[in-house]
């Protein structure tokens, strides 16, 4: 060790533990310093969920950075952020699962307007859910129910934003607009 950092060869054995973070992409491993933890999180949600897709982008040969744009990913995680945050959601259980008044103004209401349905479509079908949506002045209608009881229960638990974060179509979205791909 010199100057307080790791050797090139100390950091590699360091870092074939799995309870030691790996340094962020690009970072040489001898600017890491020894004597404190590594932290693994980035601090931030989005920031995480954008240094995720980076990585993944920079390790795909095939990827085309003409087509990349992050600040596309960016804008929806902000809706996503706006949605989960700051829109008003009125969860009302009705038979066989939830019909939830999203509403808002301003910029959460375009993130509404954005997103809410698209979710819907991409939900609609699992776990034999069916999910839609209806217009509202200020925001969208969402239903979400199911004819097997246990789903009506599940849906009727997890309300609005557990419902929206179900299945896993977010993080193959998040790509897909990162790779400039319609989704």
């Amino acid at each position: 060790m010199r100057n307080g950092f790791l050797t090139t060869a100390a950091m590699a054995l360091l870092l074939a533990s799995p309870a030691i973070a790996q340094p962020a992409p690009g970072m040489p491993m001898h600017h890491m310093a020894m004597d404190a933890p590594i932290p693994s999180q980035p601090g931030q949600g989005a920031f995480g969920a954008i240094q995720e897709i980076i990585a993944i982008l920079r390790a795909d040969p095939n990827t085309d950075w003409s087509k990349v744009n992050i600040d596309a990913l960016r804008a929806h995680l902000i809706d996503m952020d706006e949605v989960t945050l700051h829109a008003d959601a009125v969860v009302r259980h009705i038979d066989g699962g939830i019909e939830v008044a999203v509403t808002g103004q301003g910029r959460t209401l375009e993130a509404i307007r954005r997103m809410v349905p698209k979710d819907a479509e991409h939900l609609n079908g699992m776990d034999g859910w069916s999910t839609r949506t209806a217009e509202l002045p200020n925001g969208v209608t969402l239903y979400a129910t199911s004819t097997d009881p246990k789903q009506a229960a599940i849906i009727q638990g997890l309300g609005f934003a557990g419902v929206l974060a179900s299945g896993p179509h977010h993080q193959m979205h998040h790509l897909m607009i990162a790779k400039g791909q319609a989704f």
